[in-house]
């Protein structure tokens, strides 16, 4: 059963980062996912194109510049509360986007952010977002494609 708050999925992007062996990751402030690592990321606002959206939520949660290049995974992220109703549904696109300048630095609803090696994702050390060692793979074999 949805809950009247829920509404209608709302669409959102991932910028998904890869440089030199490593993802750009950002660990979240808020609910669903607080304490969680996961990709930069949020809604797309009305009238905006998905790559900007995507450079526009990377600069804003790590002062981070990137081309987006390729939208190339979508996902669904549901939230439900105790009872089960569901409280938001996201519609989550993954943008690969390639590295131009800066250096990360938590800012908007992110507590850290940093470069995390790709082994790491795959290590358990880290609590992540569900998916994020997925796209990070799928994204570490397009970056040479693009």
């Amino acid at each position: 059963m949805t809950s009247p708050a829920a509404g209608r999925p709302v669409a959102a992007v991932l910028a998904v980062v890869i440089r030199g062996g490593e993802a750009l990751l950002v660990r979240r402030a808020n609910p669903p996912d607080a304490g969680l690592w996961g990709f930069p990321g949020g809604k797309i606002e009305a009238g905006e194109m998905i790559h900007a959206a995507a450079a526009r939520e990377l600069l804003e949660e790590t002062g981070v510049r990137a081309t987006p290049q390729l939208a190339f995974a979508s996902l669904d992220a549901l939230d439900h509360d105790a009872d089960g109703r569901l409280r938001s549904h996201y519609v989550l696109i993954a943008v690969l986007c390639r590295w131009q300048a800066g250096e990360p630095v938590a800012g908007d609803d992110a507590l850290e952010a940093r470069w995390v090696s790709l082994a790491t994702l795959s290590d358990g050390t880290l609590e992540l977002i569900r998916d994020v060692a997925e796209l990070a793979a799928t994204a570490t074999l397009l970056v040479s494609a693009v």
